[in-house]
């Protein structure tokens, strides 16, 4: 007859599976892929500070990683990621890689509301775990 397994190790167990799964990239990999986004993203510190110069398209990434979603400052912002706001949701690495994979159908599936979309129309089909790791060390 078999011993049953220590209530510690049952709790420990379900604990490993209800805790999410993190993002992990690589972001020396992040940086160099940034080029994709400088199109509609910049980087720039709250002091002004220039990390990556881009266009004015997309709000300012710096300090993305933690902020509440559609929150940047003076950024008009579609209904979905506001929507996303108003539900009080934050950036993660795991978010934020989920989102740049396909906005959309993020915005659709995080929010439950599949009317809302995203202004965002490019998808990084790879490396968007790499890309939030970078966008983690820029706070």
């Amino acid at each position: 007859m078999k011993a049953a397994a220590p209530k510690s190790a049952l709790l420990a167990l379900s604990l490993l599976v209800a805790t999410p799964a993190l993002a992990e990239g690589d972001a020396g990999k992040g940086e160099k892929l940034f080029n994709r986004c400088k199109a509609c993203h910049s980087i720039i510190a709250a002091d002004g500070t220039k990390l990556q110069m881009g266009g004015k398209t997309g709000p300012n990434l710096f300090g993305v990683i933690g902020r509440p979603i559609g929150s940047f400052p003076d950024f008009k912002y579609g209904t979905g990621l506001l929507a996303l706001n108003a539900k009080g949701d934050v950036w993660d690495e795991a978010k934020l890689a989920a989102y740049i994979t396909n906005p959309t159908a993020w915005v659709k599936e995080e929010s439950g509301d599949a009317s809302l979309s995203a202004k965002m129309a490019f998808k990084m089909a790879s490396g968007a775990e790499d890309m939030a790791a970078y966008l983690a060390t820029m706070k």
